[in-house]
């Protein structure tokens, strides 16, 4: 440990910036299937992108030399599916020790409008706040070698200001422009900038909203398919508090976007929450992915506690959600609903441990001690449901040995969905433990179908209602690692069904 930590450090001092710092990822709550750093503190997800070779590019909010926020780079890793991922050495640095890379996003200039890339068309722009002591200002960094190493522009600042709350510039491509969504953030006010080149900005409108919360950070101005047809809208998400569990949450309001301003569709001007649950924050979309798909990440946390929790003894905090493809639907009688469902499982997907078996009225325990990964997914289908108005389906996660577990339901009576991790005490936090068990509603479909879909990875579950109807994140600490799955039901009607199926997941680790 001690040998990697000072290496670290000389990479951030610059003696070697090609340093890959390396991780340890054995420990019992470090996630087999979710992105987490090798070391040290890691936050939000910044600068996404798909290459034209079919890599996948994550940066971070990345401490190389500590294991609480502060000291900003941009860690980065590689994928070629969004599961398996190579650490990369540390992609872009502080210019001077006052100051820090805080989050941003990147482009790939393909038609060379910055004029960095004269010979190429794979050229990759980073454009990301610098936090100095006295103000946070908008600079850009570029990258000849696929994003691999940056040169920081010697214009920068691209947008100075004179406020030390302006952060998280979110840049896309509309039609011939670059457009930056951009938080003014104790404003509560999202500013929209345009150029023709990434270096030229000019201020083209501000949205706020007061359904929103008490702070805007990380925005994203995405185009979303709308499920059943080839129509698309804008979402704007922003990341805020507090959330309806308190703390730290990602928000949406839906609309159209003219290439300056973003307007709320004017039939459901509602903000809503973007994971259903505490632990997501900053999430951030790919740029580069094809038309008609979008694909999102988060920070896995929440601001209340990320700087405390437990995984420290491991030598690392925090990681990122599943990669997940959005989309949006109409639900009738509620709005626009954002779809969150994880990308492509099948590169982690390992034996079926139970083959769509039939739980009405009974139950069904799987012992997973024997999946080296410590982590599985399970997929329920049911059906039939539409006058079952008693109906309950159970589920728990335990330890055969601590007797900690964590817990989901769904009561068809009043259409909530409970998780809970209230059973597990690896993890002391009044914040963590303030609320402990989630209730959210997700009313039935109108054919009386309902499905529930859970990936759980050691400190890790996150929850899909509906392939993503809805969606919720959740943290939690055992003292010793949760082994058996069992689910059960109760008043189901006997012409109805509930189909599980239940699979053992790879590391991407090993």
């Amino acid at each position: 440990m001690k040998t990697l930590y000072f290496a670290a450090i000389a990479g951030v001092l610059g003696v070697s910036n090609a340093q890959v710092i390396q991780g340890n990822y054995t420990g019992p709550l470090r996630p087999q299937v979710h992105f987490s750093p090798p070391q040290f503190f890691m936050n939000d997800p910044n600068g996404c992108f798909l290459d034209a070779n079919g890599t996948w590019h994550l940066y971070y909010q990345y401490n190389p030399t500590d294991i609480v926020i502060g000291n900003q780079h941009w860690g980065h890793a590689t994928s070629k599916d969004l599961y398996h991922w190579e650490n990369q050495p540390i992609a872009i640095f502080p210019p001077d020790n006052s100051s820090q890379v805080f989050t941003g996003s990147a482009v790939i200039d393909v038609n060379n409008t910055s004029g960095f890339f004269p010979d190429q068309d794979n050229g990759i722009v980073a454009i990301y706040t610098l936090n100095t002591p006295t103000k946070e200002i908008q600079a850009i960094s570029f990258s000849r070698d696929g994003g691999f190493t940056f040169t920081a522009f010697e214009g920068n600042p691209v947008i100075d200001s004179t406020t030390t709350n302006f952060r998280d510039p979110k840049v896309i491509r509309f039609q011939d422009n670059w457009v930056m969504a951009v938080a003014f953030s104790t404003d509560l006010v999202i500013a929209i900038y345009t150029s023709p080149d990434l270096k030229n900005w000019t201020h083209a409108s501000n949205f706020t909203h007061p359904d929103v919360g008490a702070l805007f950070e990380c925005p994203n101005l995405v185009e979303l398919p709308v499920d059943g047809s080839d129509e698309t809208k804008f979402a704007l998400t922003i990341s805020t508090n507090p959330g309806p569990n308190d703390g730290t949450v990602m928000k949406y309001i839906v609309g159209d976007f003219n290439g300056t301003h973003f307007t709320p569709d004017p039939t459901d001007d509602v903000v809503r929450v973007v994971d259903a649950i505490k632990d997501s924050y900053a999430g951030q979309y790919f740029y580069g992915v094809p038309d008609g798909e979008a694909v999102f990440i988060a920070w896995a946390t929440n601001g209340d506690y990320a700087s405390d929790l437990p995984t420290a003894s491991e030598g690392w905090r925090s990681s990122q959600t599943l990669p997940r493809r959005n989309s949006l639907v109409n639900i009738p009688g509620q709005g626009w609903d954002l779809v969150s469902f994880p990308f492509d499982l099948s590169p982690v997907l390992g034996n079926q441990l139970a083959d769509t078996a039939s739980v009405v009225n009974d139950s069904l325990s799987v012992d997973y001690s024997n999946v080296e990964s410590n982590a599985i997914y399970f997929e329920a289908n049911i059906t039939g449901l539409s006058s079952a108005s008693s109906s309950l389906f159970n589920f728990t996660f335990s330890s055969k040995t601590s007797g900690e577990s964590v817990s989901g339901s769904y009561q068809f009576a009043d259409n909530t969905f409970v998780l809970d991790r209230n059973n597990t005490r690896g993890f002391d936090n009044k914040a963590f433990e303030n609320p402990s068990r989630f209730n959210v509603s997700k009313p039935l479909d109108t054919d009386g179908a309902l499905s529930i879909s859970a990936l759980i990875d050691r400190s890790i579950i996150e929850v899909f209602l509906n392939r993503g109807e809805l969606s919720g994140t959740m943290l939690f600490y055992p003292t010793e690692p949760l082994s058996i799955f069992s689910i059960s039901t109760e008043a189901i009607p006997q012409d109805a069904e509930v189909l599980v199926s239940v699979w053992g997941l790879e590391s991407v680790w090993v």
